[in-house]
């Protein structure tokens, strides 16, 4: 196994379209990193440039402590996991496995012995003599994977492994592959638009936006301390809610105040007086969780500022319920209880879970507190 370190890589396409700019990525030995963006981030082009399919324009790739930027791929010692499997359709399963190891001039006994421990790993062990077209989404999948750690490579690359399986399958196999990395303790980079993959897979998370790294953490650390509005809308299932407005002081601590209507006002704590003095009179965007909208301790409602709303819609879910709102003109969605009773063009006063929320500067976009 080996870190993976990328220092001010860079991939800019002949018709000045910036891909990659300047980024540095260090991933450990063992880690489990996963890039994650919209489309057209350039979390796919990072990968590929890892693996040596993509030219790099400037900057290093250090896998191990090897600078492989000349270094053709076969002779990198990654394996690549690709979106649309790549099996040889007019070969079996045991001959997909088994070709990577054919052309490396294993001897036959050798060969046999990894085709077998990998398929028993991923328990494809009855499909070795099927060809892929009578495989299923997730059996081909499965195969792809195998045909990758037969040569116990010293990274794994995944693109978009799992996006054109079924909701049901995608879920099984990113929790098998999150099992596969423990138990072949490996170095692994996967690329995905999903950022529920990304936080239930990730050891850390690498999210990118135009080319460029905005936050590098573990997934808990994403979701709660977000260092830019970007990341903040980005992650987490439904979205932050974000209200733009403006601050306003009111004696030692401030008071924001929603745009437009002024139908939002929320008491800000003086604890953040400090931190929030420059921005006075200023316009800023104000950030909270679906789930900190609408207490679940009666015992704080009270002490709590509220946003006062109208139901839009409302989503049961079984454990919870989906709330969509509006407040004056700025729509929001709060996550509650499954037993509270609401219905459309019902008008709620939501406690809002102040000490939870952030702010950030309407101008930079990065967070303020």
């Amino acid at each position: 196994m080996a870190k993976v370190e990328l220092k001010d890589l860079t991939k800019m396409y002949d018709n000045a379209v910036m891909a990659v700019d300047r980024i540095n990525l260090s991933i450990k030995d063992r880690e489990f990193m996963v890039l994650v963006g919209p489309s057209g981030c350039g979390k796919s082009t990072t990968l590929r440039m890892i693996a040596g399919l993509e030219e790099i324009t400037s900057g290093n790739v250090t896998i191990g402590d090897r600078i492989v930027n000349d270094v053709p791929p076969k002779h990198r010692d990654i394996a690549m996991v690709f979106q649309n499997y790549a099996l040889y359709p007019h070969m079996s399963v045991y001959d997909n496995l088994a070709f990577g190891l054919k052309l490396r001039k294993y001897k036959k006994p050798e060969i046999e012995r990894l085709v077998r421990e990998a398929a028993d790993i991923l328990g494809i062990g009855e499909l070795l003599a099927r060809k892929p077209k009578a495989l299923s989404g997730g059996q081909r999948q499965r195969v792809a994977v195998g045909r990758a750690i037969v040569r116990k490579p010293k990274a794994f690359l995944f693109d978009e492994p799992l996006s054109n399986l079924d909701a049901k399958m995608r879920v099984q196999m990113r929790t098998e592959i999150s099992k596969l990395h423990h138990r072949l303790e490996s170095t692994m980079i996967y690329v995905t638009h999903d950022q529920v993959e990304a936080m239930t897979m990730g050891d850390r998370i690498c999210v990118m936006k135009d080319g460029l790294i905005q936050q590098v953490d573990d997934p808990l650390t994403l979701y709660d301390r977000p260092l830019n509005l970007f990341v903040a809308g980005f992650i987490g299932t439904p979205p932050m809610n974000i209200f733009k407005g403006r601050l306003e002081r009111q004696g030692n601590t401030f008071q924001f105040l929603g745009q437009n209507d002024g139908a939002i006002k929320l008491a800000l704590p003086s604890e953040w007086e400090k931190s929030l003095a420059p921005y006075d009179g200023k316009p800023v965007y104000f950030g909270a969780r679906p789930e900190d909208i609408g207490s679940r301790q009666t015992e704080e409602r009270e002490s709590l500022p509220v946003i006062p709303a109208t139901v839009e819609v409302v989503e049961p879910m079984g454990c919870e319920t989906y709330l969509y709102l509006k407040s004056g003109e700025a729509p929001f969605i709060a996550r509650v209880e499954s037993h509270m009773r609401v219905a459309v063009g019902n008008t709620l006063d939501l406690p809002v879970m102040i000490e939870k929320s952030h702010l950030f500067d309407a101008e930079s976009e990065q967070l303020i507190v």
